[in-house]
């Protein structure tokens, strides 16, 4: 499966749910593709809405600028053109009802799990792939699967170049438009409910509850807050104003015009909106209000990890107990900047790191696991790699903000013997019989699932590597970390949401903070 990244050229992305399975090609194509909706942080700027046609019907005249018509007969050589990442300020998630029909969920274990599908991945041609031969960009590009994988699908024509099939030996050139049809399986999320905290003609704020991503990015597509508001909710092309990562829960807004996005996203921008935000950390926090003022750094934005260095951007963010739990304390955080995983990396740097911080409260940041900016000794490159290294053990990075890894799969596994030739009944009974308990459900109020799993509703590929593997789901404690986003105060206006049970609601009076 390919994963897309976040670089200069747009990396574009389209459904297919129409596809011969036998040979894994598309019965169909459609007319656009779009952008892939990905970002960094609400601090980065966001890219714009586009849509490209693939017609030799519609007049080169027509198109945008940023790209040519491909034309059936005579790909025109074109120069590389670099697409403006500065304008609109939102970003619009244009998805079409055929693509929130691609799939449909299914409940249990407390998880919210997605039937996989075929899915088109789509992307130009980058500068640095052209001349090059196509199986030796995929096999060095993404490295998810083998080079015989994709050069079965090369051969198969499930991946080709502008919609024609290509040899695996065929060189890239400016502005081919690269297709591979996938058996696309998601990772399972909580299946708390979104709760809808306001709604009116202009917004939407929700309740996002933890471990389910903002918007499609690395493995997640149906399985993120914007699907499933809108298979849910009818709430279609929202357009995002900020972020929050996968892990923590709590107030997001939404616009559904462009006007009050851009007004919005602005105030957030200009720094005219309050936020406040409650979490657990290790140990008692001092007394007092508390403020750090170290610049963070992003070590890296793939797979997605930053840390304290003089060379960051300057933010600031203040602290303040308001109460202990045992060997924990919950602390009051209002961040003055919007820098990514902010509150996280301070309060790493503070020593007090949350509690259930599967990145920042960790080793691999050294002995002290980065108290006072102290990693260890270790330079970034080391860092990244020894987090790389860790992920394909514990499988916990790579999933923030948007980043994405090259290897390795979300959750572990254990390999079975070939499905291939096993009827429904007994893909079912293995996966049954294989499936984990998730114990710790009461933290996050989670209801019994009323859409069980129903093997009629599965596809199989019998060339897809994840269709071999039965996989475990992910433990309780996997899907929750210890940060919520409370309140978003603006230019007239305000939202809070309601509190998670780890913040013992029951036993602080939050309404004098």
């Amino acid at each position: 499966m390919i994963n897309t990244e976040s670089v200069q050229h747009a990396n574009l992305q389209q459904g297919d749910k129409k596809v011969n399975i036998e040979g894994a090609v598309p019965s169909t194509i459609r007319d656009t593709v779009m952008i892939d909706q990905e970002a960094q942080s609400h601090e980065s700027t966001p890219d714009g809405d586009l849509q490209v046609s693939t017609t030799a019907q519609k007049d080169a005249s027509q198109l945008p600028e940023k790209r040519k018509t491909i034309e059936t007969d005579k790909l025109v050589d074109a120069k590389k053109v670099k697409l403006d990442t500065k304008s609109p300020k939102y970003k619009k998630l244009n998805l079409t009802d055929e693509k929130y029909d691609e799939t449909s969920y299914y409940f249990e274990n407390g998880l919210r799990k997605v039937y996989p599908y075929f899915f088109t991945f789509t992307t130009f041609t980058k500068g640095r792939w052209v001349g090059e031969k196509i199986l030796d960009v995929f096999a060095r590009e993404f490295r998810a699967h083998p080079a015989e994988e994709y050069q079965r699908s090369i051969e198969t024509g499930k991946l080709t170049v502008n919609y024609e099939k290509v040899p695996s030996d065929y060189r890239l050139k400016h502005n081919d438009l690269l297709s591979n049809v996938v058996h696309r399986h998601e990772v399972p999320v909580s299946l708390q409910s979104i709760a809808i905290v306001h709604m009116d003609e202009d917004i939407v704020v929700v309740n996002k509850p933890a471990s389910i991503p903002v918007h499609p990015c690395g493995r997640y597509r149906h399985n993120t807050v914007v699907f499933i508001l809108a298979k849910s909710h009818n709430l279609k092309n929202l357009r995002t104003i900020h972020r929050l990562d996968r892990l923590t829960s709590g107030l997001l807004i939404f616009g559904r015009t462009s006007t009050k996005a851009r007004e919005l996203e602005q105030q957030i921008r200009n720094r005219q909106v309050q936020k406040e935000y409650v979490c657990r950390v290790e140990g008692r926090f001092p007394d007092g209000i508390i403020e750090c003022n170290e610049p963070i750094q992003v070590v890296s934005y793939k797979i997605g990890v930053c840390r304290v260095s003089p060379n960051g951007k300057d933010c600031k963010t203040t602290f303040q107990r308001i109460s202990e739990v045992g060997d924990s304390s919950i602390v009051l955080c209002k961040p003055l900047t919007g820098r990514m995983h902010q509150i996280r990396v301070h309060l790493q740097y503070l020593g007090y790191p949350i509690v259930n911080d599967p990145l920042y409260n960790h080793e691999v940041f050294g002995p002290l696991k980065g108290r006072g900016g102290d990693i260890g000794g270790k330079s970034d490159d080391q860092l990244i790699n020894n987090l790389i290294k860790i992920h394909n053990a514990e499988n916990w990075l790579g999933m923030e903000e948007g980043g994405i890894l090259p290897i390795a799969n979300p959750i572990k596994c254990e390999v079975t013997n070939s499905r291939e030739n096993e009827s429904l009944t007994e893909i079912e009974a293995q996966h049954t019989k294989l499936k984990s308990m998730v114990d710790s459900i009461k933290d996050v109020g989670i209801e019994e699932p009323i859409d069980p799993f129903d093997p009629i509703k599965t596809t199989f590929d019998p060339f897809c590597h994840e269709c071999k593997v039965i996989y475990r789901d992910p433990n309780a404690k996997d899907l929750i970390m210890y940060l919520h986003a409370w309140k978003y105060k603006g230019v007239d206006w305000e939202y809070k949401t309601e509190l998670p049970n780890w913040a013992c609601k029951e036993l602080i009076d939050y309404d004098t903070l």
